[in-house]
């Protein structure tokens, strides 16, 4: 099948928060966030190295929201969520990547903005976008790589349900060239998910 022909959500619900496609005007929210947390980003993050203008962070959210329209990038924003449904403080940022539409595999990444660690937030996300990709995309599997300095990082995999299928030792470099190794983690149907039939979704659409 054409992937643009693939039904996708432009916006998730959970139980905290909504995650959403990027739409034009929201380069100076995701601006703000990124320059609040840019210390905590740049250890990992190749793109978190110097700070964006506004037009570049607008320009980015155009971007991937053409992306996600071609199924090629299944990028999303995470905001709170009000009780009425409403969005809230932006969080960071989230999605689904390194798409293989053929295959059905997915790989789930995450930030999150300065001064809401601790809450959950990037594990309830994870959590939302595993459901959808399962659910909602006949995901066969759904990964999360993260760096194995990056603590932080890989127990939200494991809080999420993920497996820690390989450490890949020396593979590639931080973005200050220093050799680092990556944990890869996985959720696959037919092992962690059950074969031929969906799990009760805490996804809201």
């Amino acid at each position: 099948m054409d992937p643009l022909l693939i039904e996708v959500p432009e916006r998730i619900e959970t139980e905290r928060l909504i995650l959403r496609c990027p739409k034009p005007g929201d380069g100076a929210t995701v601006n703000e966030a990124e320059r609040e947390t840019l210390a905590e980003l740049k250890p990992w993050m190749p793109w978190a190295q110097t700070a964006k203008s506004l037009d570049e962070s607008e320009a980015y959210c155009r971007r991937m929201q053409a992306r996600y329209l071609l199924r090629e990038d299944l990028v999303m924003f995470m905001f709170e969520r009000d009780v009425l449904g409403r969005e809230g403080r932006f969080l960071g940022g989230t999605g689904l990547h390194r798409i293989d539409w053929s295959l059905r595999s997915f790989e789930i990444g995450y930030w999150r903005r300065k001064g809401f660690g601790g809450r959950g937030y990037i594990t309830e996300a994870a959590r939302g976008l595993a459901r959808l990709a399962f659910d909602r995309l006949g995901a066969r599997r759904v990964e999360i790589r993260t760096d194995d300095g990056n603590s932080a990082s890989w127990k939200v995999a494991e809080r999420a349900g993920f497996t820690l299928e390989a450490l890949l030792r020396g593979d590639s470099l931080t973005p200050t060239g220093e050799v680092r190794s990556t944990r890869v983690y996985a959720r696959v149907r037919g092992i962690e998910e059950p074969l031929g039939t969906a799990l009760a979704s805490s996804v809201q659409h």
